[in-house]
């Protein structure tokens, strides 16, 4: 891939990371198929289509921000060593994105964001304009600070998980019920499975570099088993989708479950090196599994 010329779409795109897209599709996909359900569809018309686009066009912009920024401060800081990295090849380490580029793509990308989410104040109130600041600010603080000091995981679940999930339900509902909650806290460990997968493979350098993330902290057994026990409790917590009336939205995500198993199993053989890419890829997989299941499960009544 050394042939891809500097600043061209084909580089925009490898630093865009669209296979991590998914990551910021399920859980606004999961708050959209419980706001509708909630909400009555069609009989009610208290859904509106134009505020779920919207969810889902920032929570898309906001990964991308997200990629950008990583991108940017782990060159900036020397983690991105392309000779001894283990994942995926980073576009301003490549020389596929120039850094000045870079800087102004974050800027962009971070306006765009917030111009899309802008309108969502009318769905939801002004508490939205404090959501998306909030957003903007940690998409910035996990990357340069809080990844450092083992607070990712918490993040994940905050922000792919509770936040997106149950804001895009509040803007159609302008309430969260306990069931919502659960539900994002459900779809917040799913997603969390990636992170793991991606420090678990990184576990060595990451030491080296003085970052300490929760794999390092708990090590490489304890982190296989994390793993695994995330999909088996996101599963459990289900069981609300079915003494809420949809029996399927609990059923379904068990085909989620056994790739999920399919997927540790396959981690704990690889256990070190490049060949854990396949079980990032896996998860990633797998997570998309998840949250179309939870809402077809949902949709199914």
């Amino acid at each position: 891939m050394n042939d891809i010329k500097q600043n061209s779409l084909q580089a925009w795109i490898l630093a865009a990371r669209p296979n991590t897209l998914s990551g910021a599709a399920v859980p606004v996909m999961i708050g959209i198929a419980l706001a509708w359900v909630d909400s009555g569809g069609f009989s009610e018309g208290l859904f509106s289509w134009t505020a779920a686009i919207l969810c889902m066009l920032f929570a898309f912009i906001m990964q991308i921000d997200a990629n950008f920024v990583n991108d940017f401060f782990d060159y900036a800081r020397g983690n991105d060593d392309a000779a001894i990295r283990l994942g995926p090849l980073r576009a301003c380490t490549q020389g596929w994105v120039s850094t000045d580029a870079m800087k102004r793509a974050i800027a962009s990308t971070t306006v765009a964001a917030c111009v899309v989410g802008l309108p969502l104040v009318w769905y939801g109130g002004l508490e939205m304009i404090l959501v998306g600041l909030v957003c903007v600010v940690f998409c910035f603080l996990y990357t340069t600070h809080l990844s450092y000091i083992g607070l990712g995981d918490v993040l994940v679940l905050l922000f792919f998980g509770i936040v997106p999930v149950c804001c895009t339900y509040y803007i159609q509902l302008h309430t969260v019920t306990w069931q919502v909650f659960l539900a994002s806290i459900a779809c917040g460990l799913v997603i969390d499975g990636l992170l793991i997968v991606n420090n678990y493979r990184d576990r060595y350098n990451d030491q080296t570099d003085g970052k300490q993330t929760l794999v390092v902290k708990i090590g490489a057994e304890a982190t296989e088993w994390l793993y695994l026990a995330l999909g088996i409790t996101a599963c459990a917590i289900g069981v609300v989708f079915w003494t809420n009336g949809h029996v399927l939205a609990f059923i379904l995500p068990l085909l989620y479950l056994l790739l999920h198993v399919f997927t540790w199993l396959k981690m704990r053989r690889i256990n070190y090196g490049r060949q854990l890419n396949e079980c990032l890829g896996e998860t990633a997989r797998n997570m998309f599994v998840y949250g179309l299941c939870v809402a077809i499960g949902l949709l199914l009544i």
